[in-house]
């Protein structure tokens, strides 16, 4: 396994990814979420964005993205993403809105 790949997007890899958009609301979201704990709902409602992102569970240990690592591959996900801070700000709060509905099921 490669030293920083994992199945799925790891909460360790946010920090890392702060400086990958210019936006000042993308800064804030990441120093709010890298004070959070791994459990907190925004932690894991953005994991999940960067799961869908970065389509995560299509990654292999063969994959050209597995031997990126994982905070290179998320940077990479998030300069990519051609529309706006609030864009993205966006999907993660329908990402919240899945978790929150998931949960209720379970």
């Amino acid at each position: 396994m490669y030293p920083d790949s994992e199945i799925l997007f790891p909460a360790r890899s946010i920090p890392e990814i702060r400086d990958a958009r210019p936006g000042v609301a993308w800064r804030k979201l990441i120093d709010k979420l890298s004070k959070s704990p791994e459990t907190s709902e925004d932690v894991l409602a953005f994991s999940l964005m960067m799961i869908k992102l970065g389509n995560c569970l299509t990654c292999d240990l063969d994959s050209y993205r597995a031997s990126l690592g994982c905070t290179q591959c998320a940077r990479r996900t998030v300069q990519s993403f051609k529309h706006s801070d609030e864009a993205l700000i966006q999907k993660m709060e329908e990402a919240r809105k899945e978790l929150k509905e998931y949960l209720k099921k379970a």
